[in-house]
């Protein structure tokens, strides 16, 4: 009875890695940029299953990219420091001392214990902001808004915070053609030397549009873009995912995500993809299976 069982077992990781097999050969070679973020940075569990992933797609031939986000960590960290903290449009207002501690935890610890996930499964990783060789610089992120009396526009001071202006696809196409992953923690540098924080969705896309990435994935808390029947829409195109903003469907946080995904493949990313970062390997059923794991969008 034994040897049935793990004859069975057998058959079925055979069965897997047959399937997986012309995924691996057609993404050979390919850019793939994963944003890390929600609830898996904080489970161990699916930290280890996801530095494993990682180091799989590198040993397979593919160039993957790690941009990772850690608001938590920083609102935390603000926390016991007693620094006061405010939102915008779901935007931390970043001053001066804020964007001190933003740097710390970003580039510091969460950065380094990703780098180390990666590295302790036999990975190459090596950890880096959008200071580090220039590769990200920024402008201030502007907001604005009408006030509902006079109806006279805004313009919102968000402090520190910055949008993707230019990246050095150079300095990253060095890492594509050795065996080192690079794990990228979304700071940016301005044009007068100044530190931004940048939204970690944004800085992946701008970063997958800048190399014509194959793929851009977008790690989140849910299973993908639902419809109004809460079922997963395994796939979408760029009018089909405006279309469901418009009526209603896809709303609060899912937008700015959406938003991330269009802009990528208007800058001739191949698709990008939203996936459920608390399913085990969700990256490997997205990449080498028939059926995937979340919502892929292309044109």
């Amino acid at each position: 009875m034994a040897e049935d069982i793990d004859k069975e077992r057998l058959l079925r990781k055979t069965g897997t890695l047959t399937e997986a097999l012309p995924f691996m050969r057609r993404h050979a070679g390919k850019t793939f940029v994963i944003k890390f973020g929600g609830h898996a940075m904080g489970d161990q569990n699916l930290s280890d299953n996801f530095a494993r992933d990682i180091v799989l797609m590198k040993q397979v031939g593919m160039n993957p990219i790690v941009v990772h986000g850690g608001g938590p960590q920083i609102g935390k960290m603000l926390e016991r420091l007693k620094i006061e903290s405010s939102f915008i449009d779901g935007l931390r207002v970043t001053d001066r001392a804020t964007i001190e501690v933003v740097e710390m935890v970003l580039s510091g610890n969460i950065n380094k214990s990703i780098v180390a996930s990666i590295n302790k499964v036999g990975g190459n990783a090596v950890g880096i902001s959008g200071k580090d060789g220039n590769l990200v610089t920024t402008e201030p992120l502007r907001r604005s808004k009408k006030d509902p009396n006079s109806q006279i526009e805004q313009f919102l001071d968000l402090g520190f915070v910055g949008y993707p202006r230019n990246v050095n696809a150079d300095f990253l196409r060095m890492f594509e053609r050795s065996d080192v992953i690079p794990v990228i923690a979304p700071i940016g540098i301005g044009e007068d030397g100044e530190t931004y924080n940048v939204n970690a969705d944004t800085m992946a896309g701008a970063i997958a549009g800048a190399l014509d990435a194959e793929r851009l994935f977008l790690l989140t808390d849910v299973a993908g873009v639902l419809d109004k029947d809460k079922n997963l829409i395994t796939e979408m195109n760029e009018d089909m995912a405006e279309a469901l903003i418009d009526d209603g469907t896809i709303i609060g946080g899912m937008i700015p995500k959406i938003e991330t995904c269009i802009k990528a493949i208007h800058d001739n990313v191949g698709a990008s993809v939203i996936i459920d970062g608390r399913v085990e390997h969700a990256l490997l059923l997205e990449l080498f299976t028939e059926h995937g794991a979340g919502t892929l969008i292309q044109k």
